[in-house]
């Protein structure tokens, strides 16, 4: 015989995670239908192990075929000595002429009399009927599993349980459901004692003013505390770090889960489909079985041809008829209980919202309070789950939020990103700080305030950061960089911040990304803004900055914003606008402290004459513009404190002769010019020590440069000098000199008498050999001159042996 398992494996999935989809009603249908299963394979086996039929001819009778009556009989008495038998309807008979009586029929005639009559007299519902209860009950099972077997729910299900027995029992759902309860209970607890002091403060003001009760209040509070206060939970284990990425992954795959199964409702179509057919089914099955059960009788009439054995009717008795009826009746009892758990499934599809599920309950008992209401088959499944159990709901939806997968990457972060990585991340910035530079990552990690030592904070291309509190550990930290990182700050670091931060730099997209925080860094002390900032855009609050000395704007500004003309403390002020012209400039003429600008790539062809009225002003950059005459710098001798004046990369075509005028001038940048010659007036500049005239098109350089006793630094590279004059080399203070990309065909021997020379650089030019008096210059060594190979090759060993770094 098949055991009663291998039909359930049949019409079944054996797959046990599926029993998170079954519900109770789906559960109670599979065991009926293993009961009636088990009933229809009972049925079978005594169909086939027992005799069917037995079959008697009928007494001797006048009366024609059609007249003779098989009765059952019910009861057997005697009456005078004659046994009567009272057959169902209450007829009485007398059996006295039966007894005993002779027919002459072997045992071969009654077995074909009997196999005759069974095939042609018992009615076909009482000889298919267990068979009848198997193929029902079987297809009852694939009905109710059907589900899970077709193509087009099949996968989503299986998806769905899979993923949803992983977020089940991942370590990650633990921790946070773990640390949610945690906070619920720090919270409750600091209610608690929210309300104890209230207390304490309501009563201590009804007790008298004496010394000992005052004393003996605080006491007496604190040892209640002590012993009402709650234990507090050890902190829980952090995830390693193999737990963390199967929890990243794992909430990758609900996101594409959710958006897989979310978009249509074929589950539910199809639920609702399978539980309409096992209505019908339930429906035909206990009409026709109501109605077909009474032809299972016990007594059967059988016509057998008179020339087969002589006789032409057979009273026949069913022996399992009576065991039959009463496996059908109860079989129909089964049947009505599995259309009542039918029906009470379609009142369930159809009185709820299925297509819909929220987790409102969740985040009202979290502190998660970002977790999105799913619909359709997405929500569906999730109403199925919590049939079986609503905890599979609850610790499934931590995957589906962004706090939660927040805190995730933070954990992640944390375990990469450890103290000893982060050290071996540290650099010195061009401020001379100890530098921290973080790039693209997901968030801040925890550990980075793990590292005092760090000066510098510099975030990049990262969002939805928040610094924390504890921002506070880094005690020296002065410089704040966030380049396209839009942070948001919790209380008490922002007041960390505003007491402690010198300098902050912003990089955005649009103005909505600067924070407003950022005003009320009272100590801030420089700032520097890179991103698009239109007439529209606000920056009054920055006149609150009171220790505001520097401000720097990157951006494509047509006019100096006015609010910048209220930062009237202001000392250095530099505008960068990428290409676009700058035209107004009024707001300049408040900036009465200003001591240093700088006008870059802002599209000017003359020096603005308020830049011209800043009297202050001690550095004056205005490179990557489109300067071509600078005939205005006569009006900058005003500028009686003006030491440094940077004009490269415009177009000048020649400095004008009155440009002595500038008596306080120490360095002076015209590189990437245009110029072919050189005014005597500029070497009346005494005071120059810094000057740089590369890269433009001079052919020769005055004898007046020997007028420069001060200067210090010179370079003249990238220009079609051929000779140098004498008067060069009388420049005694001459510590750097740069002749790069030249003409020159020699050098003078004179170079020795430049004893500060400390750096030469010569490469790129027509020289066969360099002078031995290169040697004589007492600070300059091989690493500081800069020539080609083979001319270092010809000086003699003597004087490369003296020049070497040892």
């Amino acid at each position: 015989m098949i055991p009663v398992t291998d039909f359930q494996k049949l019409a079944t999935d054996h797959n046990p995670q599926f029993r998170a989809l079954k519900p109770w009603w789906d559960v109670l249908t599979e065991y009926l239908c293993v009961a009636m299963l088990m009933m229809g394979v009972f049925g079978c086996t005594v169909q086939l192990t027992q005799d069917k039929i037995f079959c008697l001819p009928s007494r001797p009778s006048s009366e024609s075929p059609e007249e003779v009556e098989c009765r059952q009989p019910a009861e057997r008495s005697e009456v005078n000595g004659v046994w009567k038998d009272t057959d169902a309807k209450g007829h009485n008979f007398t059996s006295r002429e039966m007894f005993g009586r002779k027919n002459h029929l072997d045992i071969h005639q009654y077995i074909f009399v009997n196999n005759y009559c069974y095939e042609t007299a018992v009615h076909w519902y009482g000889k298919y009927f267990p068979y009848l209860v198997v193929v029902q009950t079987m297809l009852f099972m694939i009905a109710s599993s059907f589900w899970f077997k077709f193509p087009g729910t099949s996968s989503k299900i299986e998806l769905f349980v899979t993923i949803l027995g992983k977020c089940f029992n991942s370590p990650w759902t633990t921790r946070t459901i773990s640390e949610v309860y945690e906070e619920g209970g720090e919270e409750s607890l600091v209610m608690w004692k929210r309300n104890i002091m209230s207390e304490s403060d309501r009563k201590e003001s009804l007790i008298d003013d004496g010394e000992n009760v005052h004393l003996l209040k605080p006491a007496s509070l604190k040892s209640n505390q002590e012993k009402m206060a709650p234990q507090q939970k050890s902190p829980l284990s952090l995830l390693d770090k193999k737990e963390g990425e199967q929890a990243k992954a794992l909430f990758e795959i609900v996101k594409k889960l959710r958006a897989h199964i979310e978009e249509a409702d074929l589950l539910y179509r199809m639920y609702v489909l399978q539980t309409f057919i096992k209505m019908l089914k339930f429906v035909v099955i206990t009409v026709y079985s109501a109605f077909l059960v009474p032809s299972i009788q016990i007594v059967v009439k059988c016509s057998v041809p008179k020339e087969v054995t002589g006789f032409n009717i057979y009273c026949c008795n069913y022996v399992k008829a009576h065991l039959f009826s009463k496996l059908a009746y109860c079989y129909i009892c089964f049947v009505g209980v599995y259309g009542l758990l039918c029906i009470y499934t379609l009142y369930w599809l159809f009185h709820r919202p299925l297509k819909e599920y929220s987790f409102e309950n969740v985040r009202m008992e979290t502190s998660i309070s970002d977790i999105p209401d799913v619909k359709n088959d997405f929500a569906f499944l999730l109403h199925l789950c919590d049939q079986y159990d609503p905890l599979y709901s609850k610790r499934f939806c931590m995957f589906l939020s962004q706090v939660s997968e927040s805190r995730l990457r933070q954990v992640n972060l944390n375990h990469e990103w450890t103290v000893g990585k982060l050290r071996r991340c540290l650099s010195v910035n061009a401020s001379k700080r100890l530098e921290l530079h973080l790039l693209a990552l997901p968030g801040l990690p925890d550990t980075v305030f793990e590292v005092p030592d760090v000066e510098s904070l510099k975030l990049e291309l990262m969002n939805d950061i928040t610094i924390p509190d504890s921002i506070f550990q880094l005690m020296f930290l002065q410089e704040l960089s966030l380049l396209h990182c839009p942070v948001k700050l919790q209380p008490t670091a922002q007041n960390h911040l505003r007491e402690h931060l010198k300098v902050l730099r912003l990089t955005f997209k649009s103005p909505e990304q600067i924070p407003p925080w950022v005003y009320t860094l009272l100590d801030l002390e420089e700032l520097h803004l890179a991103g698009p900032l239109t007439q529209s855009t606000s920056l009054e609050d920055l006149s609150k900055l009171r220790n505001l000395r520097i401000l720097a704007l990157r951006s494509q500004l047509s006019k100096i914003p006015l609010s910048v003309g209220n930062i009237w403390w202001l000392q250095k002020l530099t505008i960068h606008n990428e290409g676009s012209p700058l035209r107004a400039f009024h707001s300049l003429t408040k900036l009465t402290d200003l001591t240093s600008l700088e006008l870059v790539g802002c599209d000017l062809e003359r020096i603005p004459r308020t830049v011209l009225g800043l009297t202050n002003l001690q550095q004056l950059d205005l490179r990557e513009n489109k300067l071509m005459t600078i005939e205005e710098i006569l009006s900058l001798q005003h500028c009686r404190n003006l030491v440094t004046l940077r004009l490269w990369h415009n177009a000048i075509l020649y400095i004008p002769e009155h440009i002595d005028k500038l008596v306080s001038l120490e360095s002076l940048n015209l590189s990437w010019n245009r110029i072919r010659s050189l005014p005597t007036g500029l070497f009346y500049c005494t005071t120059l020590r810094h000057l740089n005239l590369s890269h433009n098109q001079l052919s020769s350089l005055p004898p007046e440069v020997g007028i420069l006793q001060c200067l210090q630094h010179l370079s003249l590279a990238s220009n079609s000098l051929g000779s140098l004059p004498d008067e060069l080399f009388s420049c005694k203070h001459l510590k750097s000199l740069v002749l790069a990309d030249n003409s020159l065909a020699s050098l003078s021997p004179l170079v020795s008498s430049l004893s500060q020379l400390v750096h030469l650089e010569l490469q790129g030019n027509r020289l066969q050999f360099l002078p031995r008096e290169v040697g004589a210059c007492s600070l300059l060594k091989l690493s500081g001159l800069v020539v080609e190979d083979r001319l270092l090759d010809l000086l003699p060993s003597d004087i490369r042996n003296r020049m070497s770094d040892t």
